[in-house]
C-alpha cells in the first residue's frame, strides 16, 4: 500500500513546500544508552546532603539528573546578584559520579523581589483581576519587562555552565502555557496580529462575517476586547494568538541558547502529557532538537499503560523522532494527600519499559526526594520523606542496573506504524465554541478512537493539519474535522485517491479555517472523496440502534447525539438507523475513490460499535489484527532497533500478582531481568519471580521468529520464548 502512495506523498511534499507547511524537523540527538534518572533539587533539602544523595544515585545506577528549572529566586536572590556556586558544586559532584545533567531555564516561576518591583508583569485574564504572587506560570511572557529579566538570567546561566562537561542539554522553561494573558497591552498586540494576517479591516469583516449584528469595523483599533466577544471567528483566532504567544516565547529562548551553547548540547521543552488545550505542540516542536513530555500515570489497579502509549505516540509524532520523558511518577502525586496511590512492586519497571518501547530515550522521575514543605509536599519522589532508601529506591536501582545491559540496544529505536490519527486543535476549539452536545465533543471522539486502537494492539502515530507525510500511512482516522482549509480537505482527498484509507467522523468539512460555515453543499471539498452530500442534520434525543446490527456489535449496536442526513451519490451505505424517519439515511458509508476508500460516520458511535467499525476499516486498509487476540491486560509494542533488527515487547497489566518473566533475547545473547545475569547463546533462563506486572522483550531477525504466543503460555501468566516452559 505504501508503494502505491509514493507518488501521492511526493505531491504532498511539493505542496507542503509551496504552502510553507511545517516539516518534521531535524533528526533528534542520538544517545549511547537509555538515560534514566530524576529531577534533583539540592536547594530544597532540609540539610546538607549532597554527598549522601550522589552516593545513593551512584549505588542505584542512575545516569542523569535534571536541575535548575524552578530556582530563579535561588540563582538570582536579589536583582542583579547571582549565586551559581551551589549549582556548580552539584554539577561538579554528579559529573565525578558519571551522571549527566539537563539544565533548565528558570523562567516559569519568578523571584519574589521581581514581583515586588514589577507586579505589572503578572497575567491578567479576561474578566479577571491581575494575578498576584504565589502561583507559578502566571507571568505574562509577552511583557517586555519580564522578557528583559528572563533574558538576563538565561544568558548568565548558560554562559556560566555551557562548558561544564556534565551538561548535555537545556530545557526551555517548564510546561509552558500562555495562561490566558489578555490585558490591554496583549489585546493591542492581538490587533496588530490581525492587521498582519488580514491586511485590511474589510478582509477581516468578510472572514468573520462582522456585518452580523452590525459589528463590522472600519479600523483595527475599533476591534472590541476579547472579554465579551461571541463571534466564533474572533474566538478561534484569539486561541491561535494565545498558542503563538507560547511558541514565540519558547522560540525566543531557543534562539538565545543556540547562540551560547557549546556544540553537541541539545535543546528540549517538557510538554504536559496528552494534548494541552492552550498550546500548539506542533508550533513549538521546530524550535526543539528533541521534544520532552511529563507523563503522570495511574498506579496500583489503575495502571493499564494507555496514557504512557498515548503521550509517547503524540510526542514521537511531533518531529518523527525519539523523545524524552522528563517527569514521571515515582511514588504518589497530588497537591494534597487525597490521591496517594504508590506503585505496586514492579509497576515502575513496567512503566520504564513501556516508555522506552514507545520511543523514549530518557525516563526521569519527578523527583529525587520528597518535599517537606510547599504545595507539592505529597508529590513524592524516589526517596520518601525520611530521605532514606526504601522499596521504590530499590526498584529504581534494579531498573537502572538492567538498563546498563538493555539500554544500549533499546536506545534510538524507531516505530513504523501503519495507522495515524489526525489531530486538529482548531477543530477542537471550534467545537468548544459551537458544541453539539453537553457531554460529547472533539476530544471525546479522538479519545474513543485511540482507545480502540490501543485495545486492539495497533501501533498508532498522530498527524496534524500541516503534516505532509500522510502517504506514510495506510489508514488515517479523522475525528470531527470541523475547522479545515480547502487545502487540507483536498490533501486528504488526494491521499485517498492515491491509495490511502480514511475513517472520518461527523461534522468534518463543515466550516472553513475562520470558523465560517461553507456556503456549498456539505461536506464541501470532501464531497467527491466521501461520495455523498447532505443539507440537514439533527440532534438525537435518545440513542438509536442500527438496522440489522450490521457490524455485529450486539448490545453496543447504538448511536447517539448527532445524525447527518447523508444522501449517497457514489458511496455505499454500510449501516442505516433503525428509525421511522432517520432510517432513510445511512449512518455509516464507505466510498471507493481512486485507489483508496473513505469511510464516514455520520453519527456518534458507542464504544463497542466504534471498535467494530475501526476493525472493519483496518481490514479494508489491509492491516491485519495480528495482536488483537492477546489476553485481556496484555499489550504489545513493536519497534525497530538502531541496528535494524525488530524488537517485540509484551506487557502484562493485571491487578493480581502473577508469575511473569522479563527477557531480552538477541542473536548473540539473552538477558533475564531478574538479577542482571547474561546467558550467552541461549534463550532466557526459566527464572520465575513474583511481580504484579510483566514485561517480555524479544529481539529477532524476523518479526515473529522465536515467539510462541499460544494461549497456554498466558493461562499461568507466563510469557516465554519458544521452547521454554516451566
Amino acid at each position: 500500500m505504501r508503494k502505491n502512495l509514493k507518488h501521492q506523498a511526493m505531491i504532498s511534499l511539493c505542496l507542503g513546500l509551496v504552502l510553507g507547511l511545517p516539516s518534521l524537523g531535524a533528526e533528534a540527538p542520538k544517545f549511547e544508552t537509555i538515560l534514566y534518572g530524576a529531577s534533583y533539587y539540592w536547594e530544597y533539602m532540609p540539610y546538607e546532603r549532597l554527598e549522601r544523595d550522589v552516593e545513593l544515585m551512584e549505588k542505584a545506577g542512575i545516569n542523569l539528573i535534571r536541575v535548575g528549572e524552578s530556582s530563579w529566586g535561588v540563582l538570582e536572590p536579589s536583582d542583579g546578584v547571582f549565586d551559581f556556586g551551589w549549582l556548580r558544586r552539584v554539577l561538579d559532584r554528579v559529573h565525578k559520579a558519571g551522571i549527566k545533567v539537563i539544565l533548565g531555564t528558570p523562567t516559569y516561576s519568578i523571584p519574589a523581589w521581581l514581583y515586588k518591583e514589577h507586579p505589572e508583569i503578572q497575567v491578567k485574564q479576561t474578566n479577571q483581576p491581575r494575578y498576584t504572587y504565589g502561583l507559578r506560570q502566571m507571568s505574562d511572557m509577552t511583557h517586555p519587562v519580564y522578557r528583559r529579566y528572563a533574558e538576563r538570567i538565561i544568558r548568565r546561566l548558560v554562559a556560566e555552565f555551557r562548558d561544564h562537561p556534565a551538561v548535555i542539554g537545556y530545557q526551555l522553561d517548564n510546561e509552558t502555557h500562555p495562561s490566558g494573558t489578555a490585558d490591554a497591552r496583549v489585546q493591542a498586540e492581538f490587533r496588530e496580529h490581525l492587521r498582519r494576517k488580514f491586511g485590511t479591516p474589510e478582509n477581516l469583516n468578510k472572514a468573520w462575517g462582522l456585518n452580523y449584528w452590525g459589528q463590522r469595523i472600519n479600523d483595527f483599533e475599533e476591534l472590541p476586547p476579547r472579554d465579551g466577544a461571541l463571534n466564533p471567528g474572533y474566538k478561534l483566532e484569539w486561541e491561535r494568538f494565545e498558542q503563538k504567544i507560547a511558541a514565540d516565547f519558547l522560540g525566543w529562548q531557543a534562539e538565545i541558547i543556540r547562540g551560547l551553547r557549546r556544540p553537541g548540547q541539545f535543546i528540549t521543552h517538557d510538554f504536559v502529557g496528552g494534548f494541552p488545550g492552550d498550546i500548539s505542540q506542533t508550533q513549538i516542536a521546530p524550535f526543539l532538537d528533541v521534544p520532552a513530555v511529563n507523563i503522570y500515570v495511574g498506579l496500583q489497579d489503575g495502571m493499564d499503560g494507555e496514557f504512557i502509549a498515548y503521550c509517547g505516540d503524540i510526542n514521537r509524532s511531533l518531529k518523527g523522532t525519539n523523545y524524552l520523558v522528563t517527569e514521571t511518577t515515582a511514588q504518589t502525586t497530588g497537591w494534597d494527600s487525597r490521591d496517594q496511590f504508590p506503585p505496586y512492586d514492579g509497576q515502575l519497571r513496567l512503566a520504564v519499559y513501556a516508555n522506552v518501547l514507545s520511543g523514549a530515550n530518557l525516563v526521569a522521575y519527578w523527583h529525587w526526594h520528597s518535599l517537606h514543605y510547599g504545595q507539592e509536599t505529597y508529590w513524592k519522589g524516589v526517596l520518601a520523606h525520611d530521605l532514606e532508601p526504601g522499596r521504590v529506591y530499590d526498584e529504581v536501582s534494579r531498573v537502572a542496573h538492567e538498563l546498563k545491559k538493555t539500554g544500549p540496544s533499546l536506545v534510538n529505536l524507531k516505530k513504523k506504524n501503519r495507522v495515524a490519527i489526525l489531530y486538529s486543535m482548531d477543530s477542537r476549539n471550534g467545537l468548544d465554541f459551537m458544541p453539539f452536545d453537553r457531554a460529547v465533543g472533539y476530544m471525546t471522539v479522538l479519545d474513543q478512537m485511540y482507545k480502540v486502537l490501543y485495545r486492539l494492539n495497533v501501533g498508532t502515530d498522530f498527524v496534524f493539519p500541516g503534516s505532509i507525510n500522510l502517504g506514510d500511512y495506510d489508514l488515517v482516522l479523522v475525528p470531527p474535522l470541523y475547522i479545515a482549509s480547502d487545502e487540507l480537505l483536498l490533501r486528504l482527498s488526494e491521499y485517498v485517491k492515491g491509495g490511502g484509507h480514511v475513517l472520518m467522523s461527523f461534522k468534518s468539512g463543515f466550516a472553513d479555517d475562520h470558523s465560517t460555515v461553507r456556503w456549498v453543499r456539505a461536506p464541501g471539498p470532501l464531497r467527491e472523496a466521501c461520495g455523498f452530500s447532505y443539507q440537514e442534520f439533527s440532534n438525537l434525543r435518545a440513542p438509536l440502534r442500527l438496522r440489522g446490527d450490521p457490524f455485529k456489535a450486539g448490545e453496543e449496536n447504538a448511536v447517539s447525539v448527532w445524525a447527518e442526513y447523508l444522501v449517497p451519490e457514489k458511496a455505499e451505505a454500510l449501516a442505516y438507523y433503525d428509525h421511522p424517519v432517520f432510517g432513510k439515511y445511512p449512518a455509516v458509508t464507505r466510498n471507493r475513490f481512486g485507489k483508496g476508500t473513505l469511510t464516514y460516520e455520520g453519527t456518534c458511535l458507542s464504544d463497542g460499535l466504534q471498535a467494530k467499525v475501526i476493525a472493519a476499516a483496518l481490514q479494508a486498509a489491509g492491516i491485519p489484527l495480528t495482536d488483537a487476540g492477546l489476553p485481556a491486560g496484555v499489550k504489545v509494542k513493536h519497534a525497530v532497533l538502531a541496528d535494524g533488527s525488530p524488537v517485540h515487547a509484551f506487557f502484562q497489566f493485571l491487578r493480581a500478582g502473577p508469575r511473569v518473566r522479563l527477557f531480552l533475547s538477541g542473536r548473540h545473547r539473552s538477558f533475564d531481568g531478574r538479577d542482571g545475569r547474561s546467558f550467552p547463546q541461549r534463550p532466557a533462563a526459566a527464572l520465575g519471580f513474583r511481580y504484579h506486572q510483566g514485561i517480555s522483550l524479544r529481539r529477532s531477525s524476523s518479526p515473529r521468529k522465536g515467539l510462541t504466543l499460544a494461549p497456554r503460555f498466558f493461562n499461568n501468566l507466563r510469557i516465554c520464548p519458544r521452547g521454554v516452559t516451566g
